[in-house]
């Protein structure tokens, strides 16, 4: 679980637009929005937090320019699909998983973890893993939380098994702590299910993930996504991710575990 609260909320407009600059500098850092990967999906983040086109036009604009379509060179064979990339992002994560988007060994695990519920897909884990622990098996988090999917030690001790059956059960397995992740995002699911609206982020999904991050209670209590910057960042930079595990946008550079570095 990664992200603190924050009392400055979401929103549209002015305050809107800071929310968003801060999810797009949140998925891709300053330094990576040369990369026409980076810039797509930090633009498609801003898109969906900003307001479902409040953002949209200018940042379309900026990504053409470092893709090649603003005049900037390049193929056009090459140019992220814009319209694919927004419908992945604002979606369910129900869209058919790349397993060579994700490390070696990983892909059974994810896909396994993705069929725990109808709910949760495969491309929600693996870009909910990507945000927690960037694939390392080895990460250790703020508070206890152990290995690619950073759940907090006493859920890993509830929920994890020994799913590999390599004789023992362990958070530093990635197999052990997808699986439990998995378990974990369907409970959370199930509890969350009365609070879903209509509104922006008032879908299942990213109540789920809000409630991972969070902990279940902080949604329950606000009745949807925690207006914090926090929340709605974690949120938007995992949703931002989809694009990444449907294949729509290559992972850049490829995704690979660290465990043992």
């Amino acid at each position: 679980m990664s992200g603190n609260a924050d009392d400055a909320g979401g929103g549209t407009g002015a305050e809107g637009m800071g929310t968003a600059v801060k999810a797009g500098v949140a998925v891709g850092g300053l330094g990576c929005l040369l990369s026409p990967v980076a810039m797509a999906v930090a633009i498609t983040s801003v898109f969906a937090i900003g307001g479902f086109g409040v953002l949209f036009a200018p940042l379309i604009a900026l990504i053409l320019f470092f893709t090649g379509g603003g005049g900037g060179g390049g193929d056009a064979g090459e140019r992220p699909d814009l319209d694919r990339i927004a419908g992945i992002i604002q979606g369910d994560g129900s869209g058919e998983f790349d397993p060579k988007s994700v490390p070696e060994g990983m892909a059974d695990a994810i896909t396994e973890a993705g069929a725990l519920c109808a709910d949760i897909g495969p491309v929600v884990i693996a870009a909910q893993i990507d945000q927690e622990s960037g694939f390392q098996s080895n990460r250790t988090g703020p508070d206890g939380e152990q290995g690619v999917s950073q759940l907090p030690p006493d859920e890993f001790t509830r929920l994890g098994a020994d799913d590999d059956d390599n004789g023992e059960t362990s958070a530093l397995d990635a197999v052990d702590s997808i699986l439990a992740q998995g378990r974990f995002m369907c409970e959370l699911a199930d509890t969350l299910r009365p609070l879903v609206s209509s509104e922006p982020l008032g879908d299942l999904v990213s109540l789920t993930l809000a409630a991972y991050d969070a902990g279940p209670e902080a949604v329950l209590e606000a009745g949807r996504v925690p207006r914090t910057n926090a929340s709605q960042q974690y949120v938007m930079a995992i949703r931002a991710k989809f694009a990444i595990y449907e294949g729509a946008v290559p992972a850049s550079p490829p995704a690979q575990d660290t465990e043992g570095q």
